[in-house]
């Protein structure tokens, strides 16, 4: 395999890794914390850093990741619930402090531009780096699909621990030996089944316990809790309406303050000239915020109507204040052509065959917005030392490190507060909102300040999923009786979220490096594979949207499967699974979805079926879109997929997320667009950038193949790739009109 720059790029963040790293060597029981760590409040004990009981008998879960619908209270309580033997009626979760305890590690190893079945000294080395700087950065995270991935062994282990603590404070309370005793139900009892203690009787008979290393994790043999549909722990104070999300935040004293930002990328607000007109009463003050311009007001709709009459900007234009699509489309052409090479890649020998058929294609992809449901906001408060944070979040601690650079605090100075999240989808990661949140706090010393953008802000303002272009070129050797697939090419552009992320959030300076995901090995056996990478330039800011690279990368990549088929007049299943021959995994979720999809049967006229598979995050699914066609209008009538994420924690947040992500990547595939002119988004709120509603939404299919893999893969984020090219390719069974370009319009 050739790397080509991505030595370079490696071997920097090697070498930065060594310097940062040192002589740390973080092992799991380091991820435990103190007993005291946790919040620990009157009648209650701590057990270590992620689990504490409480006297009337519950167990209080440490859950460090943000819940913003995917069910991570749920999932994460279940690991620690199983190891403890607690019954799950008495378990409860709590936001833990911000501490490198609850560090996100897999996270950072996703970054890295390497496939998941890759080794070797250089991949080797940057995945030891990226772990142990994970354990020094200590960073909270939400995303890539990594929670439980990344929280699976620390959170087990917290569990076993507790449960050891338990039995020890047990067997010196009643003077029986720890070897008579073991838990069960929430409960300690002899090994007769006799009732010694509740988890709550001991709250006063373990704080001076010891912690011994941790006792042997349960077999899945034995496993109670996990792989049952346990009822989910967010969900009553969801029906009640007594969860918090963002823009449910009410303290005392509270402002609210409106924005808008600069109209072209990279733009701010110099000043601003107050209009002649009488401010309201409730009107508080117009304050310049980073990008942009705040009204703060006694409410929300005072501050969003007057600050449109009140004020008069003054503007400065970024970077490329006259943008439009049709020149980054001509500028990303010419980037495909000649553009620098940021990583090239090889599998496979070449060999030239004597007689060629070439199979060419080029596939484009749009920016695309995230628009979760609840619109971005964020609450700030500054007192006379210190600064509180409550805000629908991905990361308190970039949230922490952003709001201490605004206000000049140091880290430790600042509370963050998460809340539900009312969708996320990686937008939430970034810390714009807590930068203009912080700057309002500050220009009113005392009070809070809630920042809310409208949805016309929102979509105008966000980090988009990077337009992306590419090409496919293939060789068939015709030479011999029958044509067989010579060597494949791909050569593709796009920006870097992986680029300007940490440049934004920490200001780390960028590596050129193309998004790790968006250039993963394919899983497929091509004779001779030639990956050809150029990371694009630009004003447009970008970020990581759900699946990230493999948003785009899966339509580009089975599209063009399907166009070989074609090509060497093969059925799409049939081929897949030649290429499969050697990924039994694959092959099962593969043949596990054309199965259930009745793949074969006849059809009505207008209609089609597509096929398409993606592996990401860890997880395999493949998935069947079955499409009408009518007045050049494309309906999803059916798809059914079949997910491989390894062991599985509670099935039903499983079946929940492919359909999420079947949802949301369909909404991309058929409406989702966001077009430039004059250096700013074209697009303002639903009615132009709209998403599947419930009447047109598929009937959803989902099958859970069990390949007795022992490793967890994720789910949040899988269940979108394949959707776009199964409808694409469907939408070619139906018409014989192949779409090659994202949203999915017939001519």
């Amino acid at each position: 395999m050739k790397l080509g720059r991505r030595k370079t790029i490696i071997g920097g963040i090697v070498g930065a890794g060594f310097v940062g790293v040192g002589w740390w060597f973080a092992q799991e029981r380091d991820r435990l914390g103190g007993a005291k760590l946790f919040n620990i409040k009157p009648g209650e004990a701590g057990l270590n850093g992620w689990v504490k009981i409480t006297r009337d008998d519950k167990v209080v879960v440490a859950v460090p990741r943000a819940e913003m619908g995917q069910g991570v209270h749920t999932a994460l309580a279940m690991l620690v619930a199983e190891e403890m033997e607690a019954r799950w009626d008495q378990v409860r979760v709590e936001d833990p402090p911000v501490d490198a305890v609850y560090r996100n590690v897999d996270i950072l190893m996703d970054a890295l531009p390497f496939s998941p079945e890759e080794s070797g000294t250089v991949v080797d080395a940057a995945h030891w780096v990226a772990g142990k700087l994970g354990g020094v950065l200590g960073v909270l995270a939400t995303g890539g699909s990594t929670a439980v991935r990344d929280a699976f062994t620390p959170m087990r282990l917290a569990g076993a621990v507790a449960r050891d603590l338990l039995i020890r404070a047990a067997s010196r309370k009643a003077g029986i030996p720890e070897a008579e005793l073991v838990a069960a139900d929430g409960e300690i009892r002899r090994r007769d089944g006799t009732k010694v203690a509740t988890f709550g009787e001991l709250v006063d008979s373990v704080g001076d316990l010891a912690v011994r290393p941790p006792p042997p994790l349960k077999p899945p043999s034995l496993f109670k809790l996990i792989g049952k549909d346990l009822p989910r722990v967010d969900i009553p104070a969801k029906v009640m309406g007594t969860a918090t999300f963002g823009t449910d935040v009410r303290l005392p004293d509270m402002l609210y303050a409106a924005v808008r930002n600069a109209p072209t990328f990279g733009g701010w607000a110099a000043g601003f000239e107050i209009n002649k007109v009488k401010p309201p009463e409730g009107f508080v003050k117009f304050v310049v915020v980073p990008g942009g311009i705040a009204c703060i007001a006694k409410s929300w709709w005072l501050a969003n109507k007057f600050i449109d009459v009140g004020v008069k900007p003054d503007w400065r234009a970024g970077p490329e204040p006259r943008l439009d699509s049709a020149t980054l489309w001509q500028r990303y052409e010419q980037l495909l052509a000649s553009g620098k090479l940021a990583l090239t890649r090889t599998l496979g020998t070449e060999t030239k065959p004597a007689n060629a058929q070439i199979v060419e294609a080029t596939y484009r992809a749009p920016y695309l917005a995230h628009t979760p449901m609840e619109p971005m906001n964020c609450t700030a408060l500054v007192g006379k030392e210190t600064v509180e944070v409550w805000m629908p979040n991905q990361s308190p601690t970039i949230v922490r490190l952003a709001a201490s650079k605004v206000a000049g605090v140091a880290q430790a100075d600042v509370l963050v507060h998460t809340t539900f999240l009312g969708g996320g989808f990686g937008r939430r990661a970034e810390v714009d909102l807590v930068q203009q949140a912080v700057t309002c706090a500050l220009a009113v010393t005392g009070k809070p300040v809630q920042v809310l953008w409208s949805r016309e802000e929102d979509i105008r303002h966000d980090y988009y999923r990077p337009m992306a272009l590419a090409r496919w070129r293939a060789e068939i050797d015709t030479s011999g009786p029958a044509p067989r697939l010579a060597s494949v090419t791909k050569r593709q552009v796009a920006q870097s979220p992986a680029d300007q992320f940490p440049a934004r959030a920490a200001g780390l300076p960028a590596q050129g490096k193309p998004e790790g995901n968006a250039v993963e090995n394919p899983a497929y056996g091509f004779p001779f594979y030639r990956l050809e990478a150029i990371v694009a330039e630009g004003s447009v800011p970008v970020g990581f949207w759900r699946s990230v690279g493999h948003s785009h990368g899966a339509f580009f990549d089975e599209s063009f499967i399907d166009e070989l088929a074609l090509a060497l007049k093969a059925d799409p299943y049939e081929f897949r699974r030649t290429l499969l021959a050697g990924q039994p995994r694959h092959l099962k979720v593969l043949e596990t979805a054309a199965l259930k999809a009745g793949w074969g049967r006849p059809l009505p006229a207008g209609s089609g079926r597509g096929i398409a598979m993606r592996a990401s995050f860890g997880s395999i699914v493949a998935q069947v879109a079955q499409v009408s066609v009518a007045d050049k209008q494309i309906r999803v009538e059916r798809v059914t997929c079949a997910v491989d994420c390894g062991p599985v924690i509670h099935p039903g947040i499983v079946r929940a997320q492919m359909e999420s992500g079947i949802v949301y990547g369909l909404s991309a595939a058929l409406n989702g667009e966001i077009t430039l002119a004059d250096g700013a988004v074209q697009q303002s709120n639903f009615p132009d950038y709209d998403a599947v509603r419930l009447a047109d939404a598929p009937t959803m299919d989902v099958h859970l193949v069990d390949s007795g893999a022992s490793t967890l893969g994720g789910v949040g984020e899988p269940g979108t790739p394949p959707i776009a090219p199964a409808v694409a390719n469907a939408v070619f069974a139906a018409t014989g009109q192949r779409l090659r370009a994202l949203p999915l319009r017939l001519a």
